[in-house]
């Protein structure tokens, strides 16, 4: 996918550096508890799919905005927030060649943060009229095409609605 300008966007997972950290101590400060996941289905940060049944995950706090902004220097200030998310238990391979946008069945917010980490907006979006939610979803591409033409737009969150937990997020490449 593209912004204006040709400019590429990446699907950023959570990088491997900060999920071994995560796998000892969470950023709320507890250790993970690992279950096995019988039925499937949690949406994993770490590689970006849904688990498989019988895989080892778990839900651990993360506070994206907190990694980025050290990443970046930026100071987020009471935006920095920390929520579950689901990861491998151990290491993974990561997305696989190719994962573009993902978790797009449902509806989710879209939402725009400056360099500083601070919130510029955000968008609520719907899986198109096909229903597939896939990376060439009509409502999805429109909506993170619109972000990214603002040039004070740093990074976007994808984010569940139903939760309102952090799913990944978007930057231009």
């Amino acid at each position: 996918m593209t912004a204006p300008h040709d400019t590429p966007l990446t699907a950023r997972p959570i990088d491997a550096p900060t999920l071994r950290r995560l796998r000892a101590r969470d950023d709320a400060g507890a250790p993970p508890r690992p279950v096995r996941d019988e039925e499937g289905g949690a949406p994993l940060r770490c590689c970006l799919r849904r688990s498989r049944p019988g895989e080892l995950i778990a839900l651990v706090s993360y506070a994206p905005l907190r990694r980025w902004a050290a990443d970046t220097g930026a100071d987020p200030g009471a935006y920095d927030e920390q929520g579950p998310v689901f990861i491998h238990a151990g290491d993974c391979a990561g997305p696989e060649a190719g994962t573009g946008l993902a978790f797009l069945t449902s509806h989710r917010v879209l939402r725009r943060y400056s360099a500083n980490g601070r919130i510029l907006g955000g968008r609520l979006v719907t899986p198109g009229a096909g229903g597939t939610g896939e990376d060439g979803d009509t409502g999805f591409a429109p909506a993170l095409t619109e972000a990214f033409a603002d040039p004070e737009v740093a990074l976007v969150q994808v984010r569940a609605v139903e939760y309102g937990c952090f799913l990944y997020e978007v930057r231009r490449a």
